[in-house]
């Protein structure tokens, strides 16, 4: 059974047991979080598509932790013209563990 959850903006298909670092969420590590923005869901009986959720759907996890990611590099410049600025960034994330999906 899997399922298809939408979150920060991007989709995620898990399973229960699944790891998942996805855009950092306002909850403490411990906690567990319910992701309700179910597209999909695939069941014993077949697959069951919302339009454009699946009403009554959820998943819910549980937040290992919080952190960085691996630092990316942005360089611009303008060439002949001696502009040059480099900056770097690194992009917050949240563990989290599928515990159970509902549906």
């Amino acid at each position: 059974m899997y399922a298809i959850i939408e979150t920060g903006g991007k989709q995620y298909k898990v399973q229960e047991g699944d790891v998942l670092f996805i855009e950092k969420l306002n909850a403490a590590e411990g906690d567990v979080v319910s992701f309700d923005r179910v597209l999909a869901v695939s069941k014993e009986t077949g697959l069951v598509v919302g339009a454009p959720l699946v009403s009554g759907a959820a998943v819910s996890a549980k937040v290992e932790r919080h952190g960085k990611g691996a630092k990316i590099i942005v360089y611009k410049y303008k060439a002949k013209k001696n502009y040059r600025k480099k900056q770097g960034h690194r992009q917050p994330y949240t563990k989290v563990v599928v515990e159970k999906i509902n549906a």
